[in-house]
């Protein structure tokens, strides 16, 4: 079986939307505009042509660059049959909530034949995110990166690279998506797992049929290169290495961090990181697979396997070494984690701090207004009459958090709060905590039937928050990587088991932490997050493995 939904509630906070007329301020920066025209075109990998949903007949989709301080405005023509959306991941969007995109929540979707212009400004944010189809499927070939440099004449915190490289990790399914998903929605079941994992939309030499579709990196000796990575994978977190390099970590969720060295990096769905890759100093008569394979936590089936590229060093002037002695020199490969290390998460996690410096302070929320407690993990919901369902003893799976899995509504709960519309739409009365305590990480209760709703939680402007979410094991302990839309957060701190309300707080970390905009919920423990409300809108809050957005 494949891994269960995980829907959360949107946070929706009332405040007056007249600030949503959003103006450029021309000392801010400069305003750029970009098309996106949202098409079929055909791809092949692993010897398998079809034709996919892409953004300007690219796969991955075409970058966008911009500085901070920069206004965009990209608008979207949809010329296939899908209804789509595009979701600017990890960018606040503040007060530009009608840009945000996950449909049904911020907007309605875009028809065939229409448009949408999203227009936002990049206010307080330098770094790697990405943009994505945020409606059903559609974002496994519909997406791309978005690159924030630092305002003219601000330096990166840490010495210029020599080059910048953009690597974007992604799944390939031979399918068609839309019918996987479709498929499993159905029987109630798991999805089918992908066929590939991909680098910049290419899975690599250890692929049937794919020595050509391969990602090469090529480099300089004595060089040092920032590499901007992101995870646009629909259903797994990755690890990923190059053989015989070590990696320092600089930046997580465009948030500048304490830099540190690690051979090894483990990065979620949703999540982006950059790393300084300091090149051999001479040339080393070698090349080097970079690759990356899944983290897994679950019980269900997943894609078991492993996507490389190749990093080559350019061949030095001295006309000893031709193309053709490249191919013949010694091949590296990394040694990975196990599938399930779950204790190099732990640690890697916890190397992760804000940089929090003069120019770039930790600004934590050192007092709290409003306490939330969410369980997330898996459960069930009934099978149809005269239906005969795929999940737990015959049930549909399903998840939840606080036992409410998320209906997703009709009408763009955006749309009905500006309008005062939203009766029969959604309800402000999502529980704060668990209606039923249990022993969340134990021996599991008997009844696993998840109740359905349309709640959200209503914070008044400027409310500071802190959330605990706590994995249970209901169904089997998972890591559930959590994505708060509309906002950055502070992950003060986290550990396994059961939150201990009497002693864990007193280890919380509010000096420091990192801060980000998607973080993993442990496998059979808990993370505890901090932030302040201070962007109105509504902001959805979801797993960012889709298959758990995507039942209810």
């Amino acid at each position: 079986m494949g891994v269960p939904l995980i829907s959360s509630p949107a946070f929706l906070v009332f405040f007056s939307f007249s600030t949503f007329c959003l103006l450029a301020d021309p000392v801010l920066g400069i305003t750029r505009h970009y098309k996106f025209d949202i098409k079929f075109h055909n791809v092949t990998r692993l010897c398998h042509t079809k034709s996919i949903v892409s953004v300007n007949g690219q796969f991955p989709g075409p970058r966008i660059i911009a500085r901070e301080g920069d206004r965009l405005l990209i608008k979207v023509v949809n010329h296939v049959p899908n209804n789509i959306t595009i979701h600017w991941h990890g960018i606040r969007q503040l007060r530009s909530g009608w840009a945000d995109g996950p449909a049904y929540v911020t907007q309605c979707p875009i028809q065939t034949g229409q448009s949408y212009v999203y227009n936002f400004t990049i206010v307080g944010q330098r770094g790697t995110l990405f943009w994505h189809a945020h409606i059903s499927w559609l974002r496994a070939t519909v997406y791309g990166p978005i690159v924030i440099l630092p305002k003219l004449g601000v330096p990166y915190p840490f010495a210029k690279p020599y080059r910048e490289v953009l690597i974007i990790f992604g799944e390939w399914f031979n399918a068609d998506p839309e019918a996987v998903i479709s498929q499993a929605l159905q029987t109630g079941g798991g999805p089918n797992v992908s066929d590939a994992y991909t680098i910049n939309g290419l899975p690599g030499p250890l692929y049937n049929c794919s020595a050509k579709d391969t990602f090469k990196l090529k480099v300089k000796p004595g060089k040092t290169y920032l590499l901007r990575l992101i995870n646009a994978a629909l259903n797994d977190e990755l690890f990923f290495s190059i053989a015989n390099h070590t990696l320092t970590v600089v930046d997580v969720d465009a948030i500048y961090v304490k830099p540190f060295e690690t051979e090894t990096l483990l990065i979620t769905p949703g999540q982006t990181t950059n790393v300084i890759l300091k090149t051999k100093p001479s040339y080393p008569d070698a090349t080097f697979f970079m690759t990356a394979r899944p983290y897994v936590t679950g019980q269900g089936t997943f894609d078991n396997s492993t996507v490389a590229g190749i990093l080559e060093y350019e061949s030095p002037p001295d006309g000893l070494h031709s193309s053709i002695s490249i191919k013949k020199l010694p091949l590296f490969k990394p040694i990975l984690p196990a599938l399930n290390d779950t204790s190099f998460a732990t640690n890697f996690a916890s190397k992760l701090r804000s940089l929090d410096s003069a120019q770039y302070p930790a600004n934590v929320p050192q007092t709290v207004d409003k306490h939330f407690f969410f369980t997330v993990g898996l459960g069930t919901s009934p099978c149809q009459h005269n239906q005969t369902c795929q999940g737990p003893n015959g049930t549909k799976f399903a998840a939840s958090v606080n036992n409410v899995s998320f209906a997703m509504p009709t009408t763009a709960l955006l749309q009905a709060h500006f309008f005062g519309q939203s009766n029969g739409v959604y309800t402000p009365n999502f529980p704060g905590s668990p209606i039923i305590p249990f022993n969340y990480t134990g021996t599991p209760p008997n009844n696993t039937m998840v109740s359905n709703g349309t709640k959200v939680v209503v914070l008044p402007f400027n409310t500071s928050v802190e959330l605990v979410m706590q994995d249970t094991s209901i169904l089997g302990a998972e890591s559930h990587p959590l994505h708060l839309h509309g906002f950055n957060f502070f992950v003060v701190g986290q550990g396994f088991g059961n939150l201990d309300r009497n002693k864990d707080p007193a280890k919380f970390n509010l000096v420091d932490p990192i801060e980000r905009n998607t973080v993993g919920v442990p496998s059979g423990g808990w993370v505890a997050i901090r932030f302040v409300a201070d962007n109105p809108g509504v902001w959805f809050m979801h797993c960012h493995l889709e298959v758990h957005t995507s039942w209810a």
